[in-house]
């Protein structure tokens, strides 16, 4: 933003704006109305609900936009900066159209004022003369707008002293309590009063524009809703004093014709009802704006069209499209109530951001104006209840278009250059449930995989993550690990920042729900145990490691080397053999080989129906292989063991192979050999005799198909038989 356009002080830019808006078509056309229907009790009762949400709003922004710099768009661009692109959006367009009807709603209230002189006069017809005229002015600049308004204020001060001095101060005791119109009750009176108080986003609206819109806006705000706020009491209690209710509700022109000076409150409704209509045609082209400048909406939207002090042209001349096709309503009541529903919600928005901004406390919100946030909190509920009580099906209706146009917005991802208080709520959020979760002690029952999976550069191992993938879908958590190695002259960080980037990227490409997790260091020496034992927060920490086994012999023997570490901590252990030729065939045979000891089967068998679940695998059967050295331990074997898979609810096959003298690489061989997946234990190599194993692992998987090999160090228990 050019800073030679920021030419608004408090009083203009922002008090003058407010103060207009709010002393507008209701103050002087249905106030009256309003304490012919509540009484002046239930009357200042709802004045005080209305002006109290609304100043609580006025609050919220002040406090945040004293923690940022204000720029184009005033609540929206407050929201997007706050709550990110896709919920400021969310409440971004139907601000703007609430606005662009904003002006629909004064020019109609100017026109019908106009009846108390002539009383044939056709609302539409002037209402549009008068909002070609205003869109002339607005596309000519703000600048002369702001000058308008100066006059306008004097004349509606004027206006309002005209009727406050008439000589009627004694309260008429029938004006006191309630005598509702037919079909009216408190609630539908409220809605058509609530537009009165919305001049706070008109007030902000030029934030753009001003001179320090961090001391203007609270300055502004609040000064013109503490003054409005005594100015509608005294109005109220005047009334009340001024005519019995049976007018009040009948006589839209009542102020005019009990005042001392009748033309000055006919001047001043006027003024009001055409600046408030000026202040919004101005204010609503530049909340669409800056939609447009975000990508909001289609960016041709925020053309200036020449204007030399980047006036919104193109956003004046489609407000003027929106305002034109409300005012063929023609109804004031009906109009008002539509305006209310969408300023509501925006509230509501405006305060659920300065609330979590109190709550969540994050480092970067230390605004100069302060707020509770049971205080901003108030204007949540506050807004959200009384949209309920006013029109429940529209409530619902409108919750409900958010949420579509919300979820809509959130696919297209958008790019924001700066941070928001979603990613707080989320890591709040995340440190509870961790705090929650640490305090009990885990129970087998709910073990679930926690993987770190050695992927290195994933492009090169897509085996390691399809079987990640496959073991995640049990609400397991798992994190693609890469390890870097770096010599003393290059800069650690920079490259472990890159590879992250890059990382991320292929997680998010493949749509994962994988964590990134890069180790830069200069010796690899021990470096397995090292991640997997500082990996976790808490009881959620690694429990597994995942390995390719890969073809270089050196690397399969600091595989090897590293699990006698890995198990010291407690950490189980899968290597993954993977058969490029064969891949994970059809995915139909899934072979468990268990010697009866070790530790191993439950994990095993925990893997096995894990891929069982995941869509791909689904067809699978799962057969448990055991050798046995007789007939009658077969036959004890499998009698236990078919129990417990039934009381287990476990859909497995059970295979008792007899042995006769053949090595188990033969065995395998012979009943395996047409798997697609194959499943063993690992021991826990004794110091020594690494290169034994290695090579005998090498041996026995030679022409197999893709093998697990599985070594269990903690406790699990898949069974849960009771």
């Amino acid at each position: 933003m050019n800073e030679s356009i920021r030419r608004f002080n408090a009083f203009t830019g922002v008090f003058v704006p407010t103060l207009l808006s709010i002393f507008g078509v209701i103050l002087f056309l249905r106030t009256g109305w309003v304490i012919g229907n509540t009484g002046l009790i239930e009357g200042i009762i709802l004045i005080t609900l209305a002006m109290s949400i609304s100043f609580v709003t006025g609050l919220s922004l002040s406090s945040i936009s004293t923690n940022k710099e204000v720029g184009v768009g005033g609540v929206y661009y407050i929201i997007s900066r706050s709550l990110g692109l896709d919920i400021g959006g969310t409440i971004g367009i139907p601000l703007y159209i609430s606005q662009a009807i904003s002006v629909a709603f004064y020019l109609i209230g100017f026109a019908e004022s106009l009846k108390g002189i002539f009383p044939n006069v056709p609302i539409t017809i002037v209402a549009t003369t008068v909002l070609i005229l205003f869109t002339i002015i607005a596309y000519i600049g703000a600048d002369f707008v702001m000058k308008l308004q100066i006059g306008i204020f004097i004349a509606l001060i004027a206006g309002i002293m005209s009727f406050v001095l008439n000589p009627h101060f004694s309260l008429i005791k029938s004006n006191l309590i309630p005598h509702y119109m037919n079909g009216q009750n408190f609630w539908t009176v409220f809605a058509v009063f609530f537009p009165a108080v919305t001049g706070v986003t008109a007030g902000i609206a030029m934030s753009g524009e001003l001179k320090n819109p961090k001391k203007a806006i609270p300055a502004g705000i609040i000064s013109a809703l503490l003054v409005s706020y005594v100015a509608y009491i005294f109005i109220a209690y005047k009334l009340a004093c001024t005519a019995p209710y049976s007018i009040l509700q009948q006589d839209t022109l009542v102020m005019v014709h009990n005042s001392v000076f009748p033309f000055l409150v006919y001047i001043g409704i006027w003024m009001a009802t055409l600046s408030s209509a000026l202040t919004f045609i101005v204010g609503a082209p530049r909340t669409l704006q800056a939609l447009a400048f975000d990508g909001i909406v289609p960016s041709m939207l925020a053309a200036t069209l020449g204007s030399k002090k980047e006036e919104p042209r193109a956003g004046i001349l489609i407000t003027y499209a929106i305002a034109q096709g409300i005012l063929f309503l023609g109804s004031l009541n009906l109009v008002a109530s539509i305006i209310t529903m969408f300023f509501l919600i925006t509230y509501a928005v405006t305060n659920l951001a300065a609330t979590l901004y109190g709550l969540l406390k994050p480092p970067t919100y230390r605004p100069s104006f302060k707020v509770p946030w049971y205080i901003s909190a108030y204007g949540v509920a506050g807004s959200y209840i009384v949209m309920f009580l006013i029109n429940a099906g529209a409530t619902a209706l409108a919750t409900i278009l958010l949420l579509l146009l919300y979820g809509f917005l959130r696919r297209k991802q958008y790019k924001q250059a700066w941070g928001d208080i979603k990613t707080g709520i989320l890591i709040s959020i995340a440190k509870f449930a961790l705090l929650k979760v640490n305090e009990k002690e885990q129970d087998p029952k709910e073990w679930r995989p926690n993987v770190l999976v050695f992927s290195g550069k994933p492009e090169e191992r897509p085996y390691l993550v399809d079987f990640a993938r496959f073991l995640s879908f049990n609400d397991g958590l798992i994190s693609l690990v890469n390890i870097l190695f770096h010599s003393k002259d290059e800069n650690a960080e920079t490259k472990r920042q890159e590879e992250t980037k890059r990382l991320s990227e292929f997680i998010k490409k493949h749509k994962l729900d994988f964590f990134p997790k890069v180790i830069v260091t200069e010796n690899g020496n021990d470096i397995f145990p090292i991640v997997a034992q500082s990996y976790g927060f808490g009881i959620v920490e690694s429990n597994t490691a995942l390995f390719g086994w890969g073809k270089n012999f050196q690397n399969q023997l600091r595989l090897i080397k590293s699990i006698k570490e890995l198990t010291n901590l407690k950490k189980d252990v899968l290597i993954l053999n993977f058969n490029a030729t064969r891949g994970w065939g059809r995915k139909r045979n899934i072979d468990i080989w268990w010697g009866g000891r070790g530790g191993n089967f439950a994990l095993m068998t925990f893997i096995a129906h894990t891929l069982k679940e995941h869509h791909e695998w689904k067809k699978s059967r799962i057969r448990i292989m055991r050798v046995v050295n007789s007939e009658e331990e077969g036959k004890i074997f499998e009698k236990a063991y078919r129990k417990l898979l039934k009381a287990a609810r476990l859909d497995t096959e059970i295979k008792i192979i007899l042995n006769k003298g053949k090595a188990l690489r033969d065995l395998i061989k012979e009943h395996s050999l047409s798997s697609d997946l194959i499943i063993l234990g690992l021991g826990v190599p004794e110091k020594g005799k690494e290169t034994e194993i290695v090579e005998n692992i090498n041996l026995l998987t030679r022409d197999l198909p893709t093998t697990l090999f599985v070594r269990s160090m903690t406790p699990k228990d898949i069974w849960d038989i009771g």
